[in-house]
């Protein structure tokens, strides 16, 4: 999985696993929310920002790209390989 950062910076960071499933959100005051716990991998060499990757033509129909308020979101192993690629 990669790990994003959605604040600032907006840029894949590294590599991580999630070390404990879903479960509800303990800081959560309201709605159903759930809560994923992390473990780090590796990090990258180098952040690989969001406008570096909407301007990879493989990159393009990512769902980051085209809905970038999500979460969570699903990548090919090709995605996954040329941002990891991106970021040596």
């Amino acid at each position: 999985m990669l790990f994003y950062h959605s604040g600032i910076e907006k840029a894949v960071v590294g590599i991580a696993r999630v070390f404990r499933a879903s479960y509800p959100d303990p800081t959560a005051t309201d709605g159903d929310w759930s809560a994923v716990d992390l473990m780090p991998i590796k990090s990258l060499q180098r952040s690989v920002t969001l406008r570096e990757i909407k301007s990879a033509p493989l990159l393009k129909k990512m769902p980051l790209v085209r809905q970038s308020r999500l979460s969570v979101m699903p990548v090919t192993a090709k995605e996954f390989r040329a941002i990891v690629h991106m970021g040596e």
